[in-house]
């Protein structure tokens, strides 16, 4: 029944509710369920542990809280609202609603005091611990004694249906391999998913599931316990060596009639439910949006408590900054994302005297170069740095007792990884990058879509480009995957020619403050392009495409349009055209995303709008290339898997050889119709 004279931390948790369900029923969409049952430990949570100053919401020893169960974005917001962030009552009602700072699940780039991108489930599980692992890193390389610049939990809401996801297990499994011990997520344990009850398809015993992956685990039978959640927090803070995972056994739509069912998951209450709930809280049922002033006082004091140890805060790194000077610029200009002074003069210049190599080699040499001048950059590899050419000795990783390591070892955990890395980002203070075969970025998609739309600087190296792999055969050979990732907005696709363009990646990379950066990398070697004889890929590969080799005389009948490894293909090809007397220029088109940026001016040089001879050559999906090749033109891509064989008879048998490159291009230069060309290149 109604406690109609609560105390002033019940009469706060019930505003909490309230607040978030009159959000809901005011869009007539959302989730109300998750914010009457969790209302309660976000509340301790907030007020008696989290670590924060509303005005200063980037400060970089905040603990950080992550809503992994995002479709509750009802409760984050009113969270914010009520604790002091730059996020309006007004803000409130205007709940996922057009162009509103509340949109349906949290957005980072949008609201103040959202840390990270949630909604689907067991993203921001993996974004915490990708953020737990920042925050250990960056303590173990800055604090001093008297000195813990880097000093702060990373909390979490999780749900049922953001453990039973695959990435969850994923990331949770190496959490506990970490050791993260200053990572505490509370389980919002209500054994009610969308659809109905858990108990249809999730009976495993959680707890014993996260015991064995080497986390601290802690029950609370009565989530709306405040002191039993207060205590299992401050037992998970007294573990060190371990991650904690604190099942919370709540009620989903706790207080409507609804409450204990899956139609409260996703609906609004409707106006008699959310009558009946406002009556069983001790609240007007008439009214909408109520926040007592006596409640207001109290969720302010967590900020104001805030604000204080923000000033303590600072104070030590005037310390700091007085006897470290260097440690401390490096610190702050890494939060604020800007690089060191000759951060870029190491990267190599490769010659055509250095002899072929894989893109992926010169990746691996670009990095290690850089890794000396930004100490910041932070990741590694989905167990395959040596294939994708990171540093590779266990000796000096990311590990218990060695968090001061820089070089990650994920293990075969593609999905966490994107996520974490996705973390890494958001915390600040490291620049984040990661590694797999392209054909695994599969995996992490979702991970990958997220960084885009929470443009986050990630840098996702994916090596083993195309069915130029040769023996492993279909399963890894990647032809659709170039393509896929080309279509999430906000990315970066780069697939360089050789050497020296793939240090322009790299550069690139490390220079676009708002967009994940996807490398595209060969497992072959390919020729080193001469810079004296052919365009700058300094210049070219920053503007996504440019004229790579002049056709002669200036004045082009044809072009050859390559990425990667097929350019190489293409300037042997030009060389054989130009020998039939056919004028060809090839244009290197490393970005396309980078190049449809350019003015008009700059696109139509490079694809002169009057040459409409061209064919297009990638080793992949041919998705999307007619637009440059255009209707007179062609395109010689792979429209099936590819076969297990060596790697240039696998190109051979495709059609990626100078004969056939050379035959299309005289096909084109006849006008002969796509048709009957399309029955030459399949017989």
């Amino acid at each position: 029944m109604s406690d109609h004279f609560p105390s002033l931390p019940q009469h706060s948790v019930n505003t909490i509710r309230l607040l978030s369900v009159d959000m809901v029923q005011a869009a007539n969409s959302g989730h109300p369920g998750l914010p009457l049952g969790a209302a309660p430990m976000a509340y301790v949570l907030f007020s008696r542990f989290l670590r924060f100053n509303p005005q200063d919401p980037k400060w970089p020893n905040r603990d950080r809280f992550v809503l992994s169960a995002g479709h509750g974005s009802a409760l984050l917001y009113s969270l914010l609202h009520l604790y002091g962030y730059d996020l309006s009552l007004d803000d409130l009602k205007a709940f996922r609603q057009l162009h509103s700072r509340t949109p349906g699940h949290p957005e980072s780039n949008i609201t103040p005091g959202v840390e990270v991108t949630t909604g689907p489930l067991g993203q921001g599980f993996a974004n915490g611990v990708g953020m737990a692992m920042a925050e250990a890193h960056l303590a173990a390389v800055y604090n001093e004694p008297g000195h813990e610049l880097m000093d702060h939990f990373t909390y979490a809401i999780v749900s049922d249906g953001d453990l039973m996801e695959g990435i969850a297990a994923e990331a949770a499994s190496l959490a506990g391999h970490l050791k993260l011990g200053k990572l505490i997520y509370l389980y919002d344990d209500n054994d009610i998913c969308l659809d109905g009850p858990t108990n249809l398809s999730y009976t495993e015993d959680a707890l014993a599931r996260f015991d064995a992956y080497g986390w601290h685990t802690q029950r609370v039978t009565d989530g709306n316990d405040l002191d039993a959640i207060e205590a299992a927090i401050r037992a998970a803070q007294a573990e060190t060596e371990r991650p904690s995972l604190i099942s919370i056994k709540t009620i989903i739509g706790y207080g409507s009639p609804q409450e204990g069912t899956s139609k409260v998951h996703g609906s609004p209450l409707g106006e008699a439910n959310l009558k009946a709930a406002k009556t069983f809280f001790g609240f007007d049922p008439e009214a909408s949006f109520i926040v007592p002033e006596d409640v207001r006082t109290h969720l302010a004091e967590a900020g104001q408590r805030g604000a204080r140890l923000q000033h303590e805060w600072q104070h030590k790194t005037e310390a700091f900054q007085q006897k470290y000077p260097e440690r401390w610029d490096l610190l702050r200009d890494s939060f604020a994302g800007v690089l060191p002074a000759g951060w870029d003069a190491s990267l190599p210049l490769f010659t055509p005297a250095d002899g072929a190599l894989a893109t992926r080699q010169a990746s691996g040499k670009a990095l290690n170069a850089l890794k000396q001048t930004v100490p910041y950059l932070f990741g590694g590899s989905a167990d395959l740095a040596s294939s994708n050419e990171m540093p590779t000795s266990g000796a000096v990783s990311f590990q218990p007792g060695s968090y001061q390591h820089s070089n990650v070892w994920f293990g075969v955990r593609e999905h966490a990884m994107g996520a974490a890395l996705n973390g890494m980002a958001h915390h600040g203070g490291v620049r984040a990058y990661g590694g797999t075969f392209l054909t695994f970025s599969d995996y992490m998609r979702g991970a990958i879509r997220l960084s885009a739309l929470a443009e986050s600087a990630v840098t996702f190296v994916f090596t083993h480009d195309s069915i130029g792999l040769g023996e492993d055969g279909p399963t890894h050979q990647p032809v659709e995957h170039v393509a896929a990732l080309r279509t999430i907005p906000n990315v970066v696709v780069l697939r360089p020619a050789d050497a020296n363009e793939t240090v322009e990646a790299w550069r690139v990379a490390l220079t676009l403050p708002k967009s994940p950066v996807v490398l595209i990398l060969s497992r072959q070697k390919l020729p080193v392009l001469d810079q004296q004889r052919y365009g700058s890929a300094r210049e070219g590969v920053a503007r996504g495409a440019y004229v790579l080799s002049e056709a002669a005389g200036g004045t082009p009948e044809l072009l050859l349009l390559a990425t990667g490894s097929e350019v190489a293909l293409a300037m042997q090809a030009q060389a054989e055209l130009e020998a039939q007397g056919v004028p060809t220029c090839v244009v290197s088109m490393p970005s396309w995303e980078l190049f449809e940026k350019q003015p008009l001016a700059y696109r139509q040089q490079v694809l002169p709008p009057a040459v409409r001879k061209r064919v297009a050559i990638e080793a992949g999906s041919p998705m999307g290339w007619h637009k440059y090749a255009t209707d007179e033109g062609t395109v010689i891509a792979m429209n099936r898997f590819g076969e297990s064989g060596p790697g240039e008879a696998v190109m051979e048998l495709f059609g990626f050889s100078v004969e056939n490159v050379v035959k299309q291009a005289q096909w084109v230069l006849a006008g002969q119709p796509a048709e009957e060309e399309a029955k030459e290149v399949l017989s």
